[in-house]
């Protein structure tokens, strides 16, 4: 990705170094949501609701990996890191607040909290080993950023764009909360059962790798950042933390009801749609088959 002297967000608490307990993010998914969700999208990206609920077109078109070391000290010193984290979060605030704006709505951009090793998150404590989190509770996006090596050395998934993807789609759930999508899905997971529970929850993720892939297509055509092999990049990694592959790579065999995020195919489906729509009314992962 071409930053260059791209602006920095200003939204970035930077706890790296520094001690902290904190659980995971708390669940989120729902039932029948898909006609309330995509018309909350609907709502808060300028569609009128009426279309979807008449039943007319919608605009819909045609797990971390576990570490066991915690992060050293030159983490901390690790500016470059930093920098990039808070450029990529910029971008993301610029698409957003322009999408927001387009549907006569403010977008409320999250703070990203860097740490090293643990951290206490609104949802708990955060660690690296579980990987990079939002928290519905504080909107804030939770990093580790050694998680960026996992991708490169042990996922098979590097690069700047992959890290920018990582970055996107947790940001995407932000969106997702800001619009009531995690809400509603909350309140539907209440009662189900396990299997069911999941494959909702892999629906909110779907939604977020879509979001991503919004936001790439939009920062592309505002800022003209990517360079050749970046779409690759994040296509890789969306693959690269599919479920099917992780627990595959882990237990040795897939377990498809067990999937909280979605296969490597569906993560890649999602992004590219996403990505090639430009628009998140295209996300809609809640109707039909996701």
């Amino acid at each position: 990705m071409r930053l260059g002297d791209e602006r920095e967000s200003g939204n970035i608490e930077d706890r790296r170094g520094g001690g902290g307990r904190g659980g995971l993010p708390i669940g989120v998914a729902g039932g029948g949501l898909g006609t309330i969700a995509l018309v909350l999208v609907a709502l808060f990206f300028g569609v009128d609701p009426s279309v979807i609920l008449s039943g007319g077109g919608g605009g819909q078109p045609d797990a971390p990996v576990a570490r066991q070391e915690g992060s050293g000290p030159s983490e901390v010193a690790d500016d470059g890191q930093r920098r990039f984290v808070a450029q990529v979060l910029a971008t993301t605030e610029d698409v957003w607040t322009e999408a927001f704006r387009r549907g006569g709505n403010t977008y409320q951009p999250p703070n990203l909290v860097l740490f090293s090793g643990t951290t206490q998150s609104g949802c708990g404590t955060a660690q690296t080993a579980t990987g990079p989190f939002y928290c519905p509770l504080d909107q804030k996006v939770y990093l580790d950023t050694a998680f960026f090596r996992e991708m490169e050395r042990r996922l098979g998934a590097p690069g700047d764009f992959a890290r920018a993807y990582v970055i996107a789609h947790e940001v995407g759930h932000h969106v997702q909360n800001q619009i009531g999508v995690l809400r509603r899905v909350d309140a539907e997971r209440r009662g189900m059962g396990e299997a069911e529970s999941n494959a909702l929850q892999v629906r909110v993720e779907l939604q977020a790798d879509c979001f991503a892939g919004v936001w790439a297509n939009r920062t592309q055509q505002m800022r003209q950042v990517l360079e050749q092999g970046d779409i690759e990049e994040g296509l890789n990694a969306a693959a690269a933390v599919g479920d099917d592959r992780l627990q595959r790579r882990s237990r040795g065999v897939v377990v498809p009801e067990s999937f909280t995020h979605g296969s490597s195919a569906q993560r890649v489906q999602w992004f590219r749609r996403g990505l090639e729509a430009g628009d998140p009314r295209a996300c809609d992962t809640f109707a039909g088959r996701p």
